[in-house]
């Protein structure tokens, strides 16, 4: 199978992960893509994030009737960092071919993830434009290096076997939704999924129930 990895808190996931899933499964062939729940984002603040438990939550209320599937399977892995998730997945999953996933805004920061050079060369990357992004993802130093690698999204679909390091940029309407935005409207989203559980759909374990951050 050909799967697509998609990263982030998803605090909350909303309609716009979804959205622009399915057009990248689409644009690049995908067979399915795996939504990864993280656990920390070692460059993001802890102070507003919701329990993993209850992002795990929505994100399977977006993903439902869909070739997208959600995992917290970094939890499980121990490593905030995403070369070890990666090339973990590469080997317990060897059997599939994946593709990770970013917007520009994460092109543009690249740079200070761990080993990023060593992302692109376990897997090949796909970048979808975020308005306001551009230009710092084409100034990046990431960028520079990855330019060499650049593969047409056409000819990336239609390969029987894909290269690494390899860069496929993909462009997309905008979508106005933002987690930011749903987290302003309602900071609480979180304690409509208290008390239930959940399981991850790769891993098919559940999910530890957290206590969200000043609760008593």
């Amino acid at each position: 199978m050909k799967i697509g990895l998609l990263g982030g808190s998803f605090n909350p996931a909303h309609g716009g992960h979804r959205r622009v899933s399915l057009f990248t499964l689409r644009a690049l062939g995908l067979d399915e893509i795996w939504w990864l729940v993280s656990p920390g984002n070692p460059l993001k603040p802890k102070k507003g994030m919701a329990p993993l438990d209850a992002r795990v939550h929505s994100a399977l209320a977006q993903a439902r009737r869909a070739p997208l599937r959600v995992t917290a399977i970094e939890r499980e892995l121990g490593s905030p960092y995403t070369i070890d998730t990666l090339q973990t997945l590469n080997q317990r999953f060897a059997q599939h071919d994946f593709v990770w996933l970013m917007g520009s805004d994460n092109l543009a920061q690249l740079h200070r993830w761990r080993r990023w050079r060593d992302i692109a060369r376990t897997m090949p990357i796909a970048v979808i434009a975020r308005p306001g992004y551009d230009a710092a993802a084409l100034a990046s130093p990431a960028m520079a290096w990855l330019h060499r690698f650049r593969v047409d999204a056409t000819r990336f679909r239609n390969s029987d076997g894909w290269s690494k390091p390899a860069l496929i940029e993909l462009r997309f309407d905008p979508d106005p939704r933002s987690a930011t935005a749903i987290r302003r409207a309602d900071p609480n989203w979180f304690a409509r999924y208290a008390g239930r559980p959940v399981r991850d759909q790769i891993t098919r374990k559940l999910i530890q129930i957290e206590t969200p951050e000043g609760a008593a």
